[in-house]
């Protein structure tokens, strides 16, 4: 097989970039992010308890914001932190194709899943963990006093966006 044939991966070094330039280009610090608070706008319009923002860092997410080129190119997931403040709600979505990670810094979040009409939750805390795997439904609730801080790591680098129950009206807005 010629190296033509073969896939160049994001994290593969480009024949015209130094190693230096390279590793550059594969850090994202936090003096060059700002947080998104219209990824999921259309949410927030419908209702302002779903308002909450984005800052990317490894590809795009989940969100469909597809224009951001300020993050390190996304090979096997992508990784962002996600803002949401005191009493509002991350409403309740699927992803089919990939497993997504909620890692607490900040807060404390009230989890709930759901799967064939069975209903699971759990409250977690700062630096706590929980990976929802593919087909189950995820509900986000902050329940502190403050705004709650996670990082959210979706398993592919372009995940397909997350539909919402048939019953919720957030499933009939169009983005």
């Amino acid at each position: 097989m010629a190296d033509a044939d073969i896939e160049r991966k994001s994290w593969d070094q480009p024949a015209d970039a130094s190693f230096a330039q390279w590793m550059e280009s594969r850090v994202a610090r936090l003096e060059t992010r700002r947080y998104d608070w219209d990824a999921l706008k259309f949410q927030a319009d419908y209702d302002p308890k779903y308002r909450r923002a984005q800052m990317r860092y490894v590809g795009t997410g989940g969100t469909g914001v597809a224009k951001d080129m300020n993050t390190v190119p996304a090979g096997g997931f992508t990784f962002s932190t996600m803002v949401i403040p005191a009493g509002n709600i991350g409403p309740s979505h699927i992803h089919m194709d990939v497993e997504e990670i909620f890692f607490v810094l900040r807060g404390k979040m009230k989890v709930i899943c759901e799967k064939d009409g069975e209903t699971w939750e759990s409250v977690i805390g700062e630096r706590d963990l929980i990976s929802v795997p593919p087909g189950v439904y995820r509900t986000e609730v902050n329940i502190g006093e403050e705004d709650a801080l996670m990082c959210v790591m979706l398993g592919a680098a372009k995940p397909v966006t997350p539909t919402y129950p048939p019953d919720s009206p957030l499933a009939k807005l169009k983005r």
